[in-house]
């Protein structure tokens, strides 16, 4: 029963977290100046040009984050005051001392900044607030890793459940046609074929889904995992080092096509400066990913010397991390366009019809329970439906 609402809680709130982008397209729009028309195959502007612009416009701060978009001819620069302030911010989840400047990635010129940190916070939609509920929801339940955790709980407790009830039901159904409903007889039957039937037509996607969700909400302690194992023995030796003032850095564009050679096949997708506190002190971490929908998931950090630009290395994720970023697409249908999030959609809305078939029956069934026990009692049912249950079976005098 327990187990059955919360799940219920993930299938409604998927929903429309599946139609993210299209939602906040649709309600939101993109408020971001329109891109210069340029001549096609216009290079792009070297990215030390756009750094080297971003410190100018906030001299004395420090640069975090260069991340080059993924749809639009665009560079995205994250600064702050420090790293000692963004370590502060940790603590107090509700103040921000970072902030990020969008450049043309061609032209080099400012589109967007965001907000200074002591300024006012730009009042909230009521998209904003919908699709952040229904993603807190969705991941946590507003309990942050113990929710996480739970909900992991849930989706193996999910996955355990379909394969008993294939294994029940393939016993019932020898007795019956394959995808008999029985209308004929008592509701409490069609509700219970239905509920089977259903189950077993949404029986892969639901275990597929039940699985990777039980998976992905593992990532905190995975990610954990790696760190303080695979990472501390990589950045060990460079663990004491100072980390050096960024006005004696290597350039950040021969970082990104050093990171683009020790990775072929891949595309570099963005770059942290030395200091940050999941990073190196002496270097430039780079994460680069496929090209390919399946792979784009599978990321490959690469590790070059902000002192001298050269090469550290590669360092493949381990396996299970592995596993968790290619589960993701399956989960969340994002691989295959708009007609596999439809897709995925419609069978999501079948296994909320699922389970609440599986309420309505475990409603009947305590309603079944009750009357017998009334009857055991003595109680005429016709007589005594307008009395409280409590006081027909005593427990109201305990």
């Amino acid at each position: 029963m327990v187990c059955t609402l919360f799940l219920l809680i993930v299938c409604v709130t998927g929903l429309p977290l599946l139609f993210s982008e299209q939602i906040w397209n649709t309600f939101v729009g993109d408020d971001d100046p329109p891109y210069e028309v340029l001549p096609p195959g216009t290079p792009n502007a070297s990215l030390d040009v756009i750094v080297e612009k971003a410190r100018a416009l906030y001299p004395g701060q420090i640069i975090t984050n260069v991340n080059p978009d993924d749809d639009e001819p665009a560079v995205l620069i994250s600064m702050a005051p420090s790293w000692q302030a963004l370590k502060d911010d940790e603590n107090y989840p509700d103040r921000s001392s970072g902030h990020w400047i969008k450049f043309d990635a061609r032209t080099a010129k400012v589109l967007e900044q965001s907000r200074p940190a002591d300024s006012p916070k730009e009042p909230r939609t009521w998209t904003g607030i919908i699709m952040g509920v229904c993603n807190r929801l969705h991941n946590s339940l507003f309990a942050y890793l113990p929710g996480r955790l739970f909900l992991g709980l849930m989706g193996g407790v999910f996955v355990a459940s379909l394969v008993s009830g294939t294994v029940l039901y393939g016993r019932f159904m020898k007795r019956l046609p394959f995808g008999s409903v029985r209308r004929d007889r008592a509701s409490r039957l069609t509700w219970l074929d239905l509920h089977n039937l259903l189950g077993t037509a949404t029986l892969v996607w639901a275990t597929v889904v039940g699985f990777t969700g039980f998976v992905n909400e593992l990532q905190t302690p995975l990610f954990g995992l790696w760190r303080v194992t695979d990472v501390r023995q990589i950045l060990k030796p460079y663990a004491n080092l100072p980390v050096p003032s960024q006005d004696h850095l290597s350039s950040v564009q021969a970082a990104f096509d050093t990171a683009g050679k020790a990775a072929p096949g891949n595309e570099v997708t963005g770059l942290s400066f030395p200091g940050a506190s999941f990073g190196s002190p002496v270097h430039y971490v780079l994460w680069t990913r496929g090209a390919t929908p399946l792979r784009a998931r599978l990321f490959t950090p690469v590790l070059v010397d902000a002192r001298t630009g050269e090469l550290t290395g590669a360092y493949p994720m381990p396996w299970y991390l592995r596993f968790l970023e290619i589960s993701r697409p399956l989960h969340f249908g994002d691989y295959g366009g708009m007609p596999l999030k439809i897709l995925w959609a419609l069978l999501d809305s079948v296994v909320i019809g699922v389970l609440v078939s599986g309420l309505v029956l475990w409603a009947g069934k305590r309603k079944i329970a009750t009357d017998a026990r009334l009857r055991a009692l003595g109680y005429d049912l016709e007589d005594a439906k307008d009395t409280p249950v409590s006081v027909l079976t005593g427990e109201g005098a305990r």
